[in-house]
């Protein structure tokens, strides 16, 4: 049986380059070089999607996202099934179950909720519990590798341990994903990638940030975006050098040239580092953005809706299978059939 590969990308509305490169991008490249030989399933996650926005234009986002994977240059077989969260409902039954051997303290502990909940009078319950649902979204799948930016770690580690923790109680079901390190050297980067804001490198890009300079996305007019990337914060040091912690602007720039280009990012500081002339890479990384989404809009131009529901069909057949399968084992497990 094949290992597999799993990843979602939520869809509530336009992704930055940050989505793009830190999630969209290596999933697309990674369905493409091992469909051959592992099983590789693509997902929208429109459960997680909810958490933060309940509108009308949902099912509109989700079209959209499933675009995004074949502008992208997602190149489907047999071995790739893309499926929506929503409409496989083991994802939601699974959830309840996990919930009920996780616990507060550790759910508490989580990174994610502290900065989303942070200045609110009430958080909703989903914020705090989507961890958990992600750990169903992986383990109904027996997913090895779940390929994920470093904000989602924590959430991949909790996944691991409430897997160990249920086959620990009620005897071996769960297959457990890889460890961070294992997943972080199978995607072939040295570490989790976070694109950073171009204002404040001390912070990830993300749409909900406020003011049009700090991000861009995948909307925006190319060359509008190539000015956003010259007048990116970097450093005031003398040269180029690469240090995500003492020197995130500059850094951040180079690891956006290496990752369009799918070059090591060790060549491209390589060719850059010691270098004087700040403005010449900031033209180099400008010029690549602009062509990056040239190629990727006019790509998404020539997407229609024909085929989309049939591919949906065929995927959402597939994954119902598999996590009904399992869902009915661990219900026999805990006792409920």
């Amino acid at each position: 049986m094949n290992k597999t590969i799993l990843t979602g990308l939520r869809v509530n509305s336009e992704l930055t380059l940050g989505n793009y490169l830190g999630a969209l991008l290596p999933m697309v490249r990674l369905a493409n070089k091992h469909s051959k030989d592992y099983t590789v399933n693509i997902f929208v996650p429109d459960l997680h999607s909810i958490i933060s926005d309940i509108d009308g234009s949902l099912q509109e986002n989700v079209k959209r996202s499933l675009k995004y994977y074949l502008a992208a240059g997602l190149t489907l077989n047999d071995h790739i099934h893309l499926y929506r969260q929503s409409h496989v409902p083991a994802h939601a039954e699974l959830t309840w179950v996990l919930n009920c051997i996780a616990h507060m303290g550790e759910m508490s502990r989580m990174i994610q909720y502290k900065e989303k909940s942070e200045g609110k009078d009430s958080a909703n319950v989903g914020i705090f519990d989507y961890p958990v649902l992600m750990a169903a979204d992986i383990l109904l799948y027996g997913a090895n590798y779940v390929p994920v930016g470093e904000d989602q770690f924590q959430h991949l580690e909790l996944t691991r341990n409430l897997a160990i923790r249920f086959n620990n109680r009620f005897g071996e079901t769960f297959i457990v994903p890889e460890d961070t390190k294992t997943q972080v050297e199978f995607m072939g980067v040295a570490g989790g990638i976070r694109i950073r804001d171009l204002v404040n490198p001390e912070k990830k890009m993300s749409k909900s940030t406020a003011g049009d300079n700090c991000k861009i996305m995948l909307s925006d007019d190319p060359a509008k975006a190539a000015k956003k990337i010259m007048s990116a914060t970097t450093d005031s040091f003398e040269d180029i050098q690469f240090d995500l912690t003492a020197r995130p602007g500059i850094s951040n720039l180079l690891q956006i040239e290496a990752l369009i280009n799918d070059r090591p990012l060790d060549e491209v500081v390589a060719e850059w580092q010691g270098k004087s002339r700040y403005g010449d890479l900031k033209k180099q990384v400008a010029a690549s953005v602009e062509k990056l989404l040239t190629d990727f809009q006019s790509n998404l131009a020539k997407i229609d809706d024909s085929g989309l529901d049939a591919l949906l069909q065929k995927g959402e057949a597939y994954a119902n299978d598999l996590a009904n399968a399992k869902l009915a084992e661990v219900y026999a497990k805990v006792g409920l059939r």
